[in-house]
């Protein structure tokens, strides 16, 4: 995870021109999202000066929290995905920052306005295949209708007779794949992947404070800090070219579309791999190696989209994390093609930091799609859509909301997607993340431009504190040079 603005302007000085009095940087880092945010605070804490570069008018990169109903919203990242090892869970334990855990229960609805067997759906919603790794890997759609197919016919028998409602609840369960993979399809991600997920609860909120909060810890702008006396920042500032000296004595340029260049001895990129796919050719000189256009061209990036309404009220029953819609095959022949996005809708989810509001979820070519029709035209149909699955099993009619907004992670030219994932050709360069990460060296083998950035973490990619990591990882590549006391943490 469009756009209200939020997080705070930071007032923490702004950088003169390469040839002003105040332009000797260390380092410059292109990018405040996570990894951005991350090692340019790390950089500045431990003496560097360090110059900050954000295309936005805003501070968090994929993470947008948005003043909406009566609390906050978050248009991109949702949950902190787990406390063990978590930098994002740490930061807020250390500041006493009460997050609070959301637990996972889903809420079924059908498309003709019933209920499912709540039982039998949330048993089924609970088998994990994901700990099994077939050799060799295959498309995690195939893998898991097989294994599905046969977990029912040796425990349900019965349930072969509903086809249609196999039907149903495997492309649910599709729908449910790509909103968490960012896929447009569970036969686009490979049951190779490499990701690892952290230990502990994977929902857990920072609810009324935002996950801002993270950004304003760092910063330290949490609690009226005072900010980073060695951090520059310049938002609004969307870089166009970065040019890697090759001798030594060289400083890295940075050139930007207000006709603006800084220079540093380092650099540090941290925007999306879908910018560096649209951009990379014209954005570094001299060009990329080799290795790292390939990672550039075969990683995915894919797309999670919200639409976000507010009400006078709440509506919905309490306690629930998803409200899940589920498709009869039937109701969605008669759907028109124009409306076909809203039969890939996954359900709707109440956040944790706003009482009256509800986010729908979708996901891939859909959820492009949902951000570039008319406000008017998703506003009217998600009412629709809530009324047919939700107002009739529950013998309401659905108020008119009170507010709308939506995600814009895809045409935002800043982002260009969502985060990453593992496809099917994964397990064929599975260095390709390393490959990512990997510095472009001076002649004398120094490294002078540096990446970071989820999908440049090889286990913990698609997540906030993945970034983090990717981050804190190229921070300490730059001070374990000059220290070598602190260790070479590569």
């Amino acid at each position: 995870m469009e756009l209200l603005l939020l997080v705070c302007v930071f007032s923490l000085g702004v950088a003169a021109p390469a040839d002003g009095p105040n332009s000797t940087y260390d380092t410059i880092v292109i990018g405040l999202g996570s990894a951005g945010t991350t090692a340019a605070t790390e950089l500045a804490q431990s003496g560097r000066k360090v110059l900050a570069l954000e295309a936005h008018d805003r501070v968090g990169g994929r993470v947008h929290t948005v003043p909406f109903g009566d609390g906050l919203v978050e248009l991109g990242a949702e949950w902190i995905h787990g406390n063990v090892s978590s930098r994002t869970y740490a930061l807020a334990v250390k500041h006493n920052i009460d997050t609070k855990l959301q637990p996972l229960s889903t809420d079924p609805y059908r498309s003709d306005g019933t209920k499912p067997d709540v039982a039998l759906v949330t048993e089924l919603l609970n088998l994990d295949f994901t700990e099994e790794h077939p050799d060799p890997p295959e498309a995690v759609g195939t893998f898991v209708t097989k294994k599905f197919m046969e977990y029912i016919t040796k425990n349900k028998p019965d349930l072969l007779k509903d086809q249609d409602f196999i039907t149903e609840f495997l492309e649910f369960s599709n729908l449910q794949t790509n909103t968490m993979e960012a896929s447009n399809d569970w036969n686009d991600v490979t049951t190779g992947d490499l990701y690892e997920q952290l230990g502990g609860p994977q929902t857990i909120s920072w609810h009324r404070h935002g996950y801002k909060t993270f950004f304003d810890i760092m910063l330290n702008k949490y609690n009226n800090g005072s900010g980073l006396p060695n951090l520059d920042i310049k938002l609004n500032t969307e870089v166009t070219r970065i040019i890697t000296p090759q001798h030594p004595n060289e400083t890295v340029t940075v050139e930007c579309k207000d006709g603006s260049s800084y220079t540093a001895k380092h650099a540090i990129v941290t925007v999306s791999l879908g910018v560096l796919k649209a951009t990379h050719t014209t954005f570094f000189s001299p060009p990329l190696p080799v290795e790292k256009r390939t990672a550039i061209e075969k990683i995915s990036i894919g797309v999670v989209g919200k639409v976000i309404l507010s009400f006078d009220k709440p509506w919905w029953p309490k306690d629930i994390t998803l409200f899940a819609f589920i498709w009869k095959g039937d109701d969605k022949k008669k759907v028109s093609a124009d409306d076909y996005w809203t039969t890939r809708i996954l359900g709707a989810h109440p956040p944790m930091g706003s009482n009256n509001t509800l986010t729908l979820w979708t996901s891939g070519e859909v959820a492009k799609q949902v951000e570039k029709l008319p406000e008017d035209i998703v506003k009217t149909k998600c009412v629709a859509l809530l009324q047919r699955f939700m107002g009739d099993a529950l013998k309401i009619t659905m108020p008119a909301p009170t507010g709308f907004l939506r995600s814009t992670w895809y045409s935002n030219p800043y982002t260009r997607g969502s985060y990453t994932y593992d496809n099917l050709q994964a397990p064929r360069y599975p260095l390709a993340r390393k490959w990512l990460s990997y510095p472009l060296l001076d002649s004398a083998g120094e490294p002078r431009v540096l990446f970071a950035g989820e999908a440049t973490n090889e286990r913990h990619f698609s997540t906030v504190h993945g970034a983090s990591e990717t981050g804190r990882r190229e921070a300490e590549r730059l001070l374990s040079a000059n220290d070598p006391g602190r260790g070479r943490k590569l």
